[in-house]
């Protein structure tokens, strides 16, 4: 059990999100090792656009535009961090979290993973496979660490 919880912003930023993703992120607060907050939930079609014009995002049909994905930012103290070892903690708390809730979660820095519950081992490892796997067929990997959505 950690010590963390949600902020009223981070509970803001939840609007509007597919209500089983809301669980399975106020349950991985509860659990995780690293704090963190929501930095984006649900998003406009016209903000998704931007983002893949800015390299951001690499695709239109984001599921931020259904509601049925979540961007976390990890906090050390107050400071944000984009550390992404950081993430691979974060990851593995919500790994727990959509085991116990039984739900379907696919991580932003390992897109090979179709379910997260499904791997058997760390969120680092899964990460490090996806890497491996883009590597290996000479295309670059798109790490999205803060990245998770509902499969």
């Amino acid at each position: 059990m950690s010590n963390f919880k949600l902020s009223q912003r981070s509970l803001d930023n939840l609007k509007g999100v597919n209500p089983t993703l809301v669980s399975v992120v106020k349950r991985a607060i509860e659990i995780t090792k690293v704090d963190f907050g929501v930095i984006e939930g649900l998003r406009t079609p016209e903000k998704q656009r931007d983002l893949v014009q800015a390299g951001a995002s690499q695709t239109m049909f984001s599921k931020h535009i259904e509601g049925k994905a979540v961007d976390l930012m990890a906090y050390i103290g107050s400071r944000a961090s984009w550390e992404l070892n950081l993430y691979d903690d974060i990851a593995d708390a919500v790994k727990q979290a959509a085991m116990e809730l039984r739900v379907p979660i696919r991580w932003g820095a390992a897109w090979n993973v179709p379910d997260i519950r499904d791997w058997e081992g760390t969120m680092y490892s899964a990460m490090n496979h996806y890497i491996d796997v883009r590597r290996a067929q000479g295309r670059k990997p798109f790490i999205d660490g803060p990245h998770f959505e509902l499969v």
